[in-house]
C-alpha cells in the first residue's frame, strides 16, 4: 500500500512520532481470517491506550486475499469492524501478486488516495 499510495510501512508495530514517524495512520491488513483477527487487535489496542498516544486513525484497509467473494463469517467479521471506523476494501489485484501494477486504478484505491492526500498515476503509483 505504501507503494501505491506514499507513506512509511513501519511493519507491525506502531509508529513513533516522537522519533519523527508519522502520526497519521492507515492499518492495512488481508481479508483472510488472520488479517481480519490482526486489524481487531490493532484496533483494540488502540482503544485500550497500548498505542503511542497522539496517533490518528484514518481508516482501516483491508486487501482482498483471493479472487472470489468472501464467506459470510469474514464479512460478518468486516461489519462489526466497519461499526467503530472507517473500512476501505481493496479488491484481489492479479498484477501485485506478482509485484507488477494494474493497468487501471481501480476506484476504491482511488477513494482512499484522496482520504490520505496521495495522489496516484495510472497504473496505481503515488506520484
Amino acid at each position: 500500500m505504501c507503494e501505491v499510495l506514499g507513506g512509511v510501512d513501519v511493519g507491525a508495530r506502531w509508529p513513533e512520532p516522537a522519533k519523527g514517524e508519522p502520526r497519521r495512520i492507515v492499518i492495512v491488513g488481508r481479508t483472510s481470517a488472520r488479517g481480519i483477527r490482526s486489524v481487531s487487535r490493532a484496533l483494540g489496542a488502540l482503544r485500550e491506550g497500548k498505542a503511542p498516544q497522539g496517533l490518528d486513525l484514518v481508516a482501516v484497509v483491508l486487501v482482498a486475499d483471493a479472487p472470489a467473494r468472501l464467506p459470510l463469517g469474514l464479512l460478518r467479521r468486516i461489519r462489526v469492524i466497519r461499526s467503530v471506523v472507517h473500512v476501505h476494501r481493496v479488491p484481489w489485484i492479479p498484477a501485485w501478486r506478482v509485484g507488477g501494477r494494474p493497468r487501471s486504478t481501480p476506484r476504491n484505491l482511488t477513494k482512499l488516495a484522496r482520504l490520505v492526500g496521495a495522489d496516484i498515476r495510472p497504473g496505481g503509483a503515488a506520484s
